[in-house]
């Protein structure tokens, strides 16, 4: 029998079908007959613009005094050093936001992107070709990573960076390429509804899933200001709570995964066996600012996050409640 609706189904599946290091499928069901793409355009587009990824900004070249200046004993002018240096992938895996790493090769030698990492810098093309040092040549470079978002031109970075430095343009995108398709399915007596099936493929700087949970909390944040403005409360995954506060402690024991924290600010805690919102809950900020690795900028996205789900850093638990709660992560943990 047909019913009136007065709501739309909200999807009630998030399945990850297929995961590796650089590539990902996922799929999200099921949706009203023409909703799935109204949410599936705009997590894709979030997706390309607002991925954080590492990229060399700026290099400067031992014996060239210009980007068309030939180097002595070296096969390559440092025109071709620049475009070899943009098709080598880096990433940073400390707490930096910039990191200068600096390398010297003598030849005959073939460098590679493997020869240029460092202590914080992973290269994940390491069979990237960067020069060729003749017998009697030496090559001496100094590159400065950066963090960042999309694109931004040299121009834009030329007063960022110290003097003798070349800028170089940025190309942060660690997504590959992002697809989506539409899947019919059948849900009860109705043929008609939606599947979103999402494929992510990176160039191995980030895990696909962080991608896709990134994209997420970005889309959540830009409607926030609507929420707030229009007093529509969030139930969603990032934890606003309705009825008994504490019921079965339902958000204090979200795993940290599921904030939609930053890859930084997650690795942080998640290096230091923080596993649950509850643990960071039962913090003040001092004890918080002491987690391994943590910086500013980090520390404020936590206490922001925690501010939306309703604990604010400093405000203290019930007796009752911390005590409960520190008991249940512990079993969990166990």
């Amino acid at each position: 029998m047909k019913k009136i609706k007065t709501a739309p189904h909200a999807p009630t599946e998030f399945v990850v079908t297929r995961s590796a290091d650089d590539h990902a499928v996922f799929e999200i069901y099921p949706f009203e007959p023409g909703y799935a793409i109204t949410l599936a355009h705009p997590i894709k587009r979030l997706i390309l613009s607002s991925a954080v990824g590492s990229a060399p900004i700026a290099v400067k070249i031992e014996g060239a005094a210009h980007e068309f200046d030939s180097i002595r004993g070296v096969v390559e002018d440092a025109a071709r050093l620049i475009i070899n240096l943009k098709n080598i992938r880096f990433k940073i895996t400390g707490n930096e936001d910039r990191i200068e790493l600096v390398a010297a090769f003598k030849g005959p030698k073939e460098v590679k992107g493997a020869d240029l990492a460092a202590q914080g810098v992973e290269v994940v093309t390491p069979e990237a070709r960067f020069a060729s040092v003749n017998e009697d040549g030496e090559l001496k470079v100094s590159i400065i990573l950066e963090q960042g978002m999309g694109y931004v031109p040299s121009e834009e970075i030329r007063d960022l960076i110290p003097e003798g430095y070349l800028p170089l343009d940025g190309v942060f995108g660690p997504v590959r390429k992002v697809n989506y398709s539409i899947e019919k399915m059948l849900v009860e007596d109705n043929p008609n509804f939606e599947k979103i099936v999402f494929e992510i493929a990176t160039y191995g700087q980030i895990d696909p899933k962080e991608v896709f949970r990134n994209g997420v909390y970005t889309l959540f944040k830009q409607t926030e200001v609507l929420s707030s403005a229009l007093g529509v409360e969030n139930a969603g995954a990032f934890g606003a709570r309705g009825g008994d506060r504490d019921e079965n402690f339902k958000t204090l024991l979200l795993r940290i995964e599921d904030l939609g924290l930053s890859a930084r600010s997650h690795n942080c805690l998640t290096r230091s066996n923080i596993i649950y919102l509850g643990e960071v809950a039962l913090m003040d900020e001092s004890e918080l600012s002491k987690v391994k690795n943590l910086g500013k900028k980090s520390l404020d996205e936590i206490k922001e996050k925690l501010t939306q789900v309703g604990y604010p850093i400093n405000e203290t638990l019930p007796d009752d409640l911390a005590k409960k709660l520190k008991a249940r992560i512990i079993e969990l943990k166990g």
